[in-house]
């Protein structure tokens, strides 16, 4: 003790502050270390805590800028027609999705709702039908048809690009046609897919066939992966592969089941 005494007076005699010494100091600077230590888990846990899209870049930038403000009509002339696979099959595609009354279903990417429409037949009164789209103008001209129809069971949701907007365990099947090509963040959007279906709940996946040297210069150019690399896709994001419906040529069909 005499020592530290004689050790702080000397100090004081030369101009200079006492010393900070033994569990005073080690205090000081430790709680300047805890502080730091602190503000880094905050960070980590924020970082943590980002959505999967601030992470992820979007794999097709601009693919979805014709539907950012579609005009009706045009749209429905080119998904309502003879010749399209899809429109032409659309009973059969729907009758193979094994929906029983009272179900909830989405519809992800359902453009101008005709299949929207079906799936509300099939699960009835009892049931919900959301259909999912980012288009403003696609999800308010169905609604606009499902009050003149009498569907009050369908609902309608503007999504973001990275989200199906739907609700945690809120449906027992999604069903996409022709849109998984239009996932700009695929792993955002099955994770948000994931979340929404119920536990043993299905994701239905009509998308198109993209064969280099059997598929159009269009579905080349226009469609990103191939039906492997989508499985491959849907399998890492926690589904599994439960079967190929083999009822289109153009397109192929995949069910998958949420474990």
């Amino acid at each position: 003790m005499m020592h530290n005494t004689h050790t702080s007076q000397a100090r004081r005699n030369k101009g200079l502050p006492p010393t900070r010494s033994g569990a005073g100091a080690f205090s000081g600077q430790g709680a300047q270390c805890l502080r730091r230590l602190l503000q880094l888990l905050l960070l980590s846990l924020a970082l943590v805590g980002l959505s999967a899209a601030a992470l992820e870049s979007s794999v097709r930038p601009g693919i979805n800028a014709p539907f950012e403000n579609p005009e009706l009509t045009q749209w429905i002339e080119a998904f309502e027609r003879e010749g399209r696979e899809i429109w032409d099959k659309r009973q059969e595609i729907v009758a193979a999705l094994d929906l029983r009354p009272g179900m909830a279903v989405a519809d992800i990417g359902a453009g101008t709702g005709f299949f929207v429409r079906l799936l509300a037949r099939e699960v009835g009164a009892d049931g919900r039908v959301y259909a999912v789209d980012i288009a403003r103008n696609f999800v308010e001209a169905i609604e606009r048809r499902a009050r003149q129809d009498g569907q009050d069971w369908i609902r309608g949701i503007v999504n973001p690009p990275d989200s199906s907007g739907l609700g945690e365990a809120s449906v027992d099947l999604v069903f996409t046609s022709d849109t998984y090509h239009h996932f700009e963040y695929p792993q955002s959007m099955l994770a948000s897919i994931h979340r929404a279906l119920r536990p043993g709940g299905s994701l239905v996946i009509i998308d198109f066939e993209r064969i280099p040297g059997v598929s159009s210069a269009w579905v080349l150019s226009h469609v990103r992966a191939g039906k492997e690399t989508v499985i491959g896709e849907v399998e890492a994001a926690g589904f599994r592969l439960e079967k190929e419906i083999p009822l289109l040529r153009q397109n192929y069909m995949l069910r998958f089941r949420r474990p």
